[in-house]
């Protein structure tokens, strides 16, 4: 006889993080999230609900199946996959896991959602996003868009991350996450006090400067 895990009951939806692209329909009216792997080009909201992806009329998800919503427990386990080339325009998400959900070692596989949080990249040049513009790419009907400053941005299509969250309804919350630093890179050097040092510096250098042009000048005079 095969055993199994005692049903759980939790009083609170278990929360769950996971990576996901920022997709905006086509006529600019509804704002959603497609995913990066398995369902990728099935767009869903805010709240919602998930489907077989290979048609089949189960509920999701099924024990025998692949399908329904994806999401790890740890959010340092999501940002991991953002590391990754692929994924370095996706966004992460902090959702709410509803309805019944099959839990995994290291996350859940689950039939429905709350998408409660986005926090969007960097811009791909490293400097605090400002916008959101259109990738180049996406579904048929929507249009895949990405963390951008205001430069990068251009005079492609795009759209402000309030006008994004207000969109997609549901009190969805999107936050910025600070542009990332190497240590030892010129972005760990813009606090005041490391600015005053710079500039101390370089007077410093540039007084060393000055009194050799004049010590040259006078040498020849005589």
């Amino acid at each position: 006889m095969r055993l199994r895990l005692p049903a759980e009951r939790p009083k609170e939806p278990p929360t769950g993080y996971k990576i996901a692209r920022l997709a905006l329909s086509q006529d600019g009216a509804r704002a959603g999230f497609t995913g990066v792997s398995l369902g990728a080009a099935l767009p869903y909201g805010v709240l919602d609900e998930a489907h077989c992806v290979y048609g089949r009329r189960h509920a999701a998800p099924h024990r025998r199946c692949d399908c329904g919503f994806h999401c790890v427990h740890e959010r340092a386990a999501a940002e991991a996959f953002l590391c990754t080339a692929e994924h370095r325009g996706a966004a992460l998400l902090e959702v709410r896991v509803l309805g019944a959900y099959i839990r995994f070692e290291r996350g859940f596989r689950y039939a429905r959602q709350r998408v409660r949080t986005v926090t969007v990249r960097p811009c791909r040049c490293g400097v605090r996003a400002a916008v959101l513009a259109d990738a180049g790419w996406g579904r048929p009907g929507w249009r895949v868009i990405e963390g951008a400053c205001g430069t990068c941005a251009g005079r492609r299509a795009s759209v402000r991350l309030a006008e994004f969250a207000r969109l997609a309804g549901e009190g969805l919350t999107v936050a910025v996450a600070r542009p990332e630093s190497v240590p030892g890179s010129p972005s760990e050097a813009m606090g005041v006090p490391e600015l005053l040092a710079e500039a101390a510096l370089l007077q410093a250098r540039l007084d060393l400067f000055q009194g050799e042009l004049a010590r040259l000048a006078g040498d020849g005079k005589g």
